[in-house]
């Protein structure tokens, strides 16, 4: 029933897990820190998403470019390199913030620096987990990774709720940059990850080698339809970037931030940390398809509940229960994705993953700030989590090899519907018994 350890008798993986809990919440401060910090020097939820939706471009070109040096080069040296390409730039953040420059323009620029990294570094770090542990742990794998970062993501946002009461945005960037130590130590730990002997891996990274990995995907529909799926959750569910804005504006916090967007932000992650404990509950079950639908509807159910609730005690609850959909979503959608491709084009796929996972939410806190600014939070949100199920449920609909796929088929298999039993022939042999 509780949480599936079994991949903690690995040492690597282990160290790896214990580095990204550290790290999610030095990330998280950086999270609630930056949309306040936009929000403070513009005064509009429109500027939260338009720094979203620039950071996207870098974010997408780091990610699929990274897939692609992830298959060519070792993935331990890469993982150091974006780790500390990371790390630098949260110490700039930091010194803009306590040197109070309060240019909007440069806050942009440096986040838009940190998703490219962040775009190359997740790609690569996705192709790791399935060389640090068997194949048969890999569903428990991907949700002990996600406890680990959820740990951080309920800690983190209720610690800076906390913090910002006491001190100031330049603390929380501050931090952020010395728990990125734990990652690059962690990693430098790591052993040697070359690409293997014998998988096909490509020499060069280049845009030749990128459209191959797209190829690859659209031949396989359950990896489309994975990717599909995450997409209309983030993209139609996600109303992050109406946090602020809520937080004063329903629940009464103070201009400059406080315990309720503390809690906005840490409720997903406690409905996800909670589920992510219960791991055990789930991490057997073959019907990976099946989980991904469901998992999908639970979000937007609970999303477009959330946009009707006025009391921040209802909000907390109705995002938790949003969070256990999203953590199911994000492990049986990542385990499909890792258990249907080979080894030599997981850096590509994971980069491509990225660009979905990511790109979705960002486009998420564009279209619902801009949204929330001329309609109002609560017909932004409830719609958003309405069109989410709706869709979803449209998508399984026309693609019934999401429903009908099931853990343990070869990596290389491709799920589509059964062969028809051929007609028969005409004349007399019609009529003859077998």
């Amino acid at each position: 029933m509780f949480a599936d350890v079994g991949p903690l008798r690995v040492k690597p993986y282990r160290r790896l897990l214990a580095a990204s809990a550290v790290t999610a919440l030095g990330g998280q401060l950086t999270a609630v820190a930056v949309p306040l910090q936009v929000y403070e020097i513009t005064g509009s939820s429109a500027y939260i998403g338009l720094a979203a939706l620039l950071a996207l471009t870098p974010m997408v070109a780091g990610a699929l470019w990274g897939g692609a040096i992830a298959d060519v080069v070792d993935r331990r040296r890469m993982l150091l390199v974006t780790s500390g390409g990371i790390a630098l730039v949260s110490v700039l953040l930091c010194a803009q913030a306590f040197a109070g420059l309060r240019s909007a323009v440069l806050l942009m620029a440096l986040i838009a620096v940190q998703q490219g990294m962040y775009g190359a570094n997740a790609a690569v770090s996705g192709a790791v987990v399935p060389r640090l542990v068997p194949a048969e742990l890999l569903t428990a794998a991907n949700a002990l990774q996600s406890s680990a970062f959820l740990i951080g993501a309920v800690a983190g946002p209720l610690a800076a709720g906390l913090l910002l009461s006491v001190t100031d945005i330049e603390t929380l960037y501050l931090i952020d940059a010395v728990a990125l130590c734990a990652t690059l130590w962690a990693v430098w730990r790591l052993p040697p990850l070359p690409p293997l002997d014998g998988g096909g891996a490509p020499r060069r990274a280049g845009p030749r080698q990128i459209l191959e990995g797209f190829r690859y995907l659209v031949g396989r529909r359950i990896l489309l339809v994975a990717y599909l799926a995450d997409f209309i959750a983030l993209f139609f569910g996600m109303p992050s970037a109406l946090f602020p804005q809520l937080a004063r504006e329903t629940f009464g916090d103070p201009p400059g931030g406080g315990t309720a967007l503390g809690v906005l932000n840490a409720s997903l992650a406690a409905g996800a940390l909670l589920t992510g404990l219960l791991s055990g509950t789930f991490t057997r079950t073959r019907r990976h398809g099946v989980m991904v639908t469901v998992s999908v509807c639970v979000w937007g159910a609970a999303i477009a509940a959330f946009g009707l609730t006025r009391e921040l005690w209802a909000a907390s609850l109705t995002l938790a229960v949003a969070g256990a959909g999203l953590v199911l979503l994000g492990v049986f959608r990542k385990t499909i994705l890792q258990a249907a491709a080979k080894d030599a084009m997981r850096g590509r796929l994971q980069g491509a993953d990225i660009v979905v996972a990511a790109g979705g939410p960002r486009l998420a806190d564009f279209a619902h700030g801009t949204a929330g600014a001329a309609a109002g939070t609560t017909w932004t949100i409830t719609g958003g989590g309405l069109l989410a199920v709706v869709v979803m449920l449209l998508t399984a609909a026309a693609f019934p090899v999401l429903w009908r796929y099931r853990a343990g088929r070869p990596a290389t298999e491709e799920v589509t519907d059964p062969p028809r039993r051929p007609a028969d022939p005409p004349g007399p042999d019609r009529d003859r018994c077998p």
